[in-house]
């Protein structure tokens, strides 16, 4: 007998086959019995793991009956500061309180950014939760894998950029371009420009193709781009510099309500009018859309109902429902205001 043999608690077991296999508990659960969602990678090495630690499978499936966290987390990959700043992932936040509200299921808030995903996911790995909501992925960002190799469920918010098997809910952005260009168009502007999202999200790409396809329907110029990062100071620096490339521009769609607060200051304090001189389509509803001056137009995406969706995704994946959809898409609509 080893030494660790010979010090090893009975009810420790579990935690060392997870240790040992390198995945959360909740996957060697889902391993033990033979449940669906379980990579091959890590089925391999749950039982590699409980064969070196000579652990019978029905001992485990015993330890196992009650070893669920009942916990989830809900992972933000942004700066503490933006999402504190920013009404989409409150709103969110609160679609996932929603759905989880007399589940007993506890929620974890957590934020991380890509230089700390090791920690995250050793954390992750200790049997904290059983499954993970993650949102504002930027660029091909490996979490969401890194997670599942570890035998964590997880549903993305918002289209994950690159190929990827892991199940998303996300807004229909290309048609909330489409139809914010559409509107411009229906006005009579006829030098449209956009500031766009982030090009690293799949938000910021499908609403500017959306915008394009648009102004591609009418024969227009699609030249007028400028980014921003989903804040309103990056939304100023974006509409001072279209003002500067064309001080003739009559019209701007602008990919975000909290970009589109700082564009209109810019507009403001450069004398243009709004709607006379130049007309404004933001994307949210957020409460700045109603709150701004003027009331803003804009696209409308529901951000409860996303939270609430990827939460119910996720759920019923935990369950071990079949036939669940690999990715969901839900509307958007244009709401008209004082500013178009």
């Amino acid at each position: 007998m080893t030494e660790i043999d010979r010090h090893r608690r009975p009810g420790s077991r579990i935690e060392e086959v997870a240790r040992l296999a390198g995945v959360s508990k909740s996957t060697v659960s889902r391993v033990i019995n033979d449940e669906q969602y379980v990579s091959a990678k890590s089925r391999e090495a749950v039982h590699a793991a409980i064969a070196r630690l000579k652990y019978s499978p029905n001992q485990a499936a015993r330890t196992l009956a009650g070893s669920k966290a009942s916990a989830i987390a809900l992972i933000v990959s942004e700066q503490g500061s933006r999402v504190l700043g920013d009404p989409f992932f409150a709103g969110v936040l609160r679609g996932v309180h929603a759905e989880l509200t007399g589940r007993h299921i506890q929620l974890l808030l957590m934020l991380s950014q890509p230089e700390g995903h090791d920690d995250l996911v050793s954390y992750l790995a200790g049997g904290h939760v059983d499954g993970v909501l993650l949102v504002s992925l930027h660029g091909d960002d490996p979490l969401p894998g890194r997670l599942r190799e570890i035998g964590l469920p997880v549903v993305v918010g918002g289209r994950p950029l690159g190929s990827t098997s892991v199940p998303f809910v996300d807004s229909d952005n290309f048609t909330g371009g489409l139809e914010a260009a559409r509107h411009l168009v229906s006005l009579g502007r006829d030098r449209i420009a956009t500031v766009t999202g982030p090009r690293d999200m799949a938000a910021g790409l499908d609403r500017l193709s959306g915008w394009r396809r648009g102004l591609g329907e009418a024969k227009m110029s699609a030249d007028l781009v400028a980014e921003a990062d989903f804040t309103p100071e990056s939304g100023a620096r974006a509409m001072t510099e279209l003002l500067d490339r064309a001080p003739d521009l009559d019209a701007v769609f602008v990919a975000a309500d909290i970009i589109a607060v700082g564009a209109l200051q810019v507009l403001h304090s450069r004398g243009r009018r709004v709607p006379e001189d130049v007309a404004v389509v933001g994307f949210d509803d957020s409460l700045l859309a109603s709150t701004a001056t003027p009331p803003l137009t804009t696209v409308r995406q529901d951000v409860e109902q996303l939270g609430r969706t990827m939460t119910w995704r996720l759920l019923g994946e935990l369950a071990g429902e079949t036939g669940l959809p690999p990715s969901l898409l839900l509307p958007t609509t244009l709401v008209r205001r004082a500013s178009a």
